[in-house]
């Protein structure tokens, strides 16, 4: 008889490779994506245009069978062209709410980087909180509900950089980058003008992954293990070529994406290797670095990797 655990790794596992379907040779990248999307938390992708993303969200929402929506960001973009807005009825004499596109299960907030810093914060609410407020009155959002946000890299003509508040709500932050050559060849060999999307099928409803998400408070975080991850989380404090170490909310969310992957693996319980394989995906947006570590040429990742080599594993 299969465990609980059994049968929710196999529901990710049917995920990720329904996915791979439609994006070839980034099975790390779509494992990511599955584990926020199980753990309940906010994916940022910051890529260059063209290397799949809208495609890869279209394929998420279609997975689990959810209501998507996409966001085109741009200079102009309001706040209400995200939440919606009370539009006056002049039959009733009365306002009625009209809902924006944020109300969905996988919204993919495309380019968010080249709307202004009032119409980020808009989705500030929706993603912290999962209802947006309207004149005095909240309105709660689907369930369950992801944001999908890519940004262009910062050095691109016409983007905002994120403020560290909308940051710090996203789980990780992943990259796509270019297909394996071989893969691209094949792509522009065989691809026909019909949309790949199409071939992909529900694989769970949002019920399951409701019922995913909660098994994941079910996995065990040993002391050992927290006092691991918070040892880490410390240095990033520390440390000093950073401005800005992890927080609070940061801790809590990997802690909580750690117990995703050990789901993944078939396992009840968190394991030090799943803390360390997701340390840069998830700390890396969020550690903010000195002005000398940036002109010297220091990563967020170079911080992470000596933390972890400097960190006492746990037996």
């Amino acid at each position: 008889m299969n465990s609980p655990t059994t049968n929710a790794s196999g529901q990710m596992q049917a995920i990720i490779a329904n996915l791979g379907r439609v994006i070839q040779g980034k099975e790390d990248k779509i494992e990511l994506l599955v584990l926020a999307l199980v753990a309940g938390g906010h994916i940022l992708i910051e890529d260059i245009p063209g290397v799949g993303k809208t495609t890869l969200a279209r394929s998420l929402a279609k997975s689990v069978d959810g209501k998507f929506s996409r966001i085109q960001f741009t200079p102009d973009l309001l706040p209400t062209d995200i939440t919606g807005i009370n539009v006056y009825q002049q039959s009733s004499g009365t306002f009625k709410f009209k809902s924006g596109p944020v109300f969905s299960n996988i919204l993919l907030a495309d380019e968010i980087n080249r709307a202004s810093a009032r119409t980020q914060s808009a989705l500030l609410e929706a993603m912290s909180e999962e209802h947006v407020t309207i004149d005095g009155q909240a309105h709660p959002l689907p369930q369950p509900f992801i944001v999908l946000a890519t940004q262009n890299p910062v050095e691109y003509h016409g983007t905002y950089p994120l403020p560290e508040a909308q940051l710090d709500r996203f789980m990780l932050q992943i990259d796509l980058g270019y297909p394996p050559l071989v893969i691209e060849q094949s792509l522009a060999i065989h691809r026909s003008s019909r949309d790949p999307v199409e071939a992909i099928s529900r694989v769970i409803s949002l019920d399951e992954l409701i019922r995913l998400r909660a098994s994941v408070d079910r996995v065990k975080v040993e002391k050992s293990i927290s006092e691991y991850l918070l040892q880490i989380v410390t240095a990033t404090r520390r440390h000093p070529h950073v401005r800005l170490g992890v927080s609070t909310r940061g801790t809590l969310l990997y802690a909580r994406i750690a117990r995703a992957l050990a789901i993944l693996k078939d396992r009840d319980y968190v394991i030090p290797e799943d803390i360390k394989k997701l340390a840069i995906p998830v700390m890396s947006h969020r550690i903010l670095l000195n002005t000398k570590a940036q002109y010297g040429g220091i990563t967020t990742a170079n911080i992470i990797e000596e933390i972890l080599g400097l960190e006492q594993v746990p037996r």
